[in-house]
């Protein structure tokens, strides 16, 4: 009987290291400003064409640098409602459409899908149904900023970033669009939450508009991130190519989440600017 209890424990101990060994998800997730904005954010900028020979130099250069990870899944900041979450456009992708359609799902998303031969871009994007909460209730907290006294908590946050994004603006003559891209994944405020997190003081102890705006925008982005998870699988290399806007919650995930292995996307950009200068 001992024997035989000795032979099962060893053959467990050896089997656990087999399930142990499943390789972790790679998530890479690369924050874009809009190339063809549609001026929807809180704060706008004015994006130069990303439709001439110079750009999609630059552009091809980006995607040359990127197709290092290796990428078995991408993924775009695009609703989809087929079981895999495929998007049904970049079933008729070609590059041609690179000249005419100046957004980053096209430019960036399905261009290094379509180098890398994939079958399908995954749309993992989430928005509120009819009758569903608002994900970003801004006018809520507009209106309680002007009820409770506390404009200025909005207004000084939206004035610098109103001078960042004029800064933005004016280095895009000499930035090349890899430059650009490293500049919204490090160190600005796209990386950090400073403003929704002053939000948190905008109403009173029953209107807690600051908080609710920051509880809908993190469910907005959880929401978005289980969607990565409900089709990605153990091995996969998953870039993910969103609104910069979006970095912060969707990096947190990414380095947070058991099983998955956060990729930072800075030094293969690094090496797509190098090429464009």
């Amino acid at each position: 009987m001992l024997k035989s209890m000795l032979i099962l424990l060893a053959s467990l101990a050896l089997a656990a290291p087999a399930c142990a060994a499943e390789p972790p998800i790679e998530v890479m997730i690369l924050g874009s400003y809009h190339f063809g904005n549609p001026g929807l954010d809180v704060n706008n900028i004015k994006v130069e064409s990303v439709l001439t020979a110079e750009k999609q130099r630059q552009l091809d250069a980006v995607a040359q640098a990127l197709l290092a990870f290796k990428p078995t899944r991408v993924m775009v900041e695009m609703e989809s409602t087929a079981p895999d979450l495929a998007v049904a456009s970049f079933a008729t992708f070609t590059p041609a459409r690179l000249l005419t359609e100046a957004n980053e799902i096209d430019q960036i998303g399905f261009r290094i899908a379509h180098l890398a031969g994939l079958k399908v871009v995954s749309g993992i994007d989430e928005q509120p149904a009819q009758g569903e909460p608002d994900y970003f209730p801004y006018d809520k907290l507009q209106d309680a900023a002007r009820r409770f006294g506390q404009q200025l908590l909005l207004d000084e946050p939206n004035a610098a970033m109103q001078q960042a994004l004029a800064k933005f603006e004016a280095d895009q003559k000499a930035a090349s669009v890899a430059d650009l891209l490293m500049r919204v994944n490090t160190g600005s405020n796209y990386t950090t939450m400073r403003d929704y997190y002053t939000w948190l003081q905008v109403g009173d102890h029953n209107n807690q508009a600051g908080a609710d705006l920051n509880a809908m925008w993190y469910l907005r982005n959880a929401k978005i991130w289980a969607k990565l998870l409900s089709i990605a699988r153990p091995g996969d290399r998953v870039l993910v190519v969103y609104g910069a806007g979006h970095g912060y919650w969707l990096r947190h995930f990414a380095a947070a989440t058991p099983g998955v292995v956060s990729v930072d996307p800075v030094p293969l950009l690094k090496t797509a600017a190098a090429k464009a200068h």
